[in-house]
C-alpha cells in the first residue's frame, strides 16, 4: 500500500509543479491587471451584474485570450529572451512545442467561446487575436512597442462591454484608451531594467529612443492621461461621487508608483510595478460596483 501511494504524492506532486511552470511562463499572475477593466466595463454595462453565464463566457474569454496572447511573446520571442539576463531562464519552463499549444489550443477556446457569446463577438475574434498577437513581433521594426501592448490589453473592456450589449458605445471606447495611455505609461517602468540589453540588441524600445529620464517624463505623461480618461469615463457611464471619490486613490497609487521609479532600483521598480497597477486595476472595479449597487 505504501508503493502506489507514494506514486500517487509523486505524480501528483510532479504536475502541480509543471502547471506552475506554464503558469509562469504565461505570467499568469498578471492578469490581475487587466481582468478588473474588463468586469468593470462588464458591470457598467449591464448596470450591475449580467447573468452568470454570460460572466463565466467572459471570464474564459479573458484567460483563454491572454494566454494565448503571453504564449506567442514567449515563443515570437524564444531567441531574444534566451540572451537577455532577465527572461533567459523562460525557455526553460517549458519546451517549445508545448508553448505553442499554449498558443494554438487557448486560441481556438478564445473563439469558440466567443461565438457563444453572440454573434459580433465571435465576428471579431480574429481581429482581437490578431491585435494581442501583433504587438510580440512590433519590436522588431518600430520603438513604440509599448502602444502596441497598449491595444492588445484595451481589447478588453471593448470586448466584455460587446458580450453583455451586443453594441459598440463610447464609454468603453473611453475606458479602452485609458487602459491603453495605462499600460504604456507602467510598462515604460517595466522596461528601463531592460534598457542596456535592448540598446545593445538594437531592439525597438521607447526607453532607448527617448533614455530613462525622458521615459520617466513620458510615463508620467501618460498617466495623466489615463486619469483623465477615468473621470470621462464616470461621466459618460453616469457614474457617481463614490465612483469619482476612489479616483484619489488611483492617483495616489499612480504617485507611489512613479516615486518608486524614479530611484532607479531595479527591486523597488518591480514592487512598486505590481502593488500599484493591481491597486489601481481593483479599485477600480471595486469602486465602479460600489457605484452601480449604491
Amino acid at each position: 500500500m505504501l508503493q502506489p501511494t507514494a506514486f500517487g504524492y509523486s505524480f501528483v506532486a510532479t504536475v502541480f509543479e509543471y502547471i506552475q511552470r506554464i503558469l509562469k511562463f504565461i505570467r499568469f499572475s498578471h492578469t490581475v491587471f487587466a481582468l478588473p477593466f474588463a468586469a468593470g466595463s462588464m458591470i457598467v454595462a449591464a448596470r450591475g451584474f449580467p447573468s452568470v453565464k454570460i460572466v463565466l463566457l467572459i471570464l474564459l474569454a479573458m484567460v483563454f485570450a491572454r494566454t494565448a496572447a503571453m504564449a506567442f511573446n514567449r515563443v515570437a520571442d524564444w531567441e531574444i529572451d534566451k540572451e537577455n539576463p532577465r527572461t533567459a531562464g523562460r525557455h526553460k519552463l517549458v519546451s517549445k512545442r508545448v508553448g505553442w499549444s499554449l498558443v494554438v489550443v487557448p486560441a481556438a477556446a478564445f473563439v469558440v467561446v466567443s461565438w457563444l457569446i453572440n454573434p459580433l463577438c465571435f465576428a471579431l475574434s480574429p481581429v482581437a487575436l490578431a491585435i494581442i498577437f501583433f504587438y510580440s513581433l512590433t519590436k522588431r521594426f518600430t520603438s513604440f512597442t509599448q502602444f502596441f501592448l497598449g491595444l492588445a490589453l484595451a481589447v478588453s473592456p471593448v470586448g466584455a462591454w460587446l458580450a453583455v450589449r451586443g453594441q459598440f458605445a463610447f464609454p468603453p471606447l473611453v475606458l479602452a484608451l485609458g487602459v491603453m495611455f495605462w499600460l504604456v505609461g507602467f510598462d515604460l517602468i517595466y522596461a528601463i531594467q531592460d534598457y542596456d540589453f535592448d540598446k545593445r540588441k538594437g531592439l525597438g524600445s521607447m526607453v532607448v529612443r527617448f533614455g530613462i529620464a525622458g521615459s520617466l517624463r513620458l510615463a508620467q505623461a501618460m498617466h495623466g492621461i489615463l486619469f483623465v480618461c477615468l473621470i470621462l469615463f464616470g461621466l459618460v457611464s453616469g457614474l457617481g461621487p463614490i465612483y469619482h471619490a476612489a479616483l484619489v486613490l488611483v492617483l495616489g497609487a499612480l504617485i507611489y508608483e512613479h516615486r518608486a521609479a524614479a530611484q532607479l532600483d531595479i527591486a523597488g521598480i518591480n514592487k512598486a510595478f505590481f502593488l500599484s497597477n493591481a491597486f489601481v486595476s481593483l479599485v477600480f472595479v471595486l469602486a465602479v460596483a460600489a457605484d452601480i449597487y449604491a
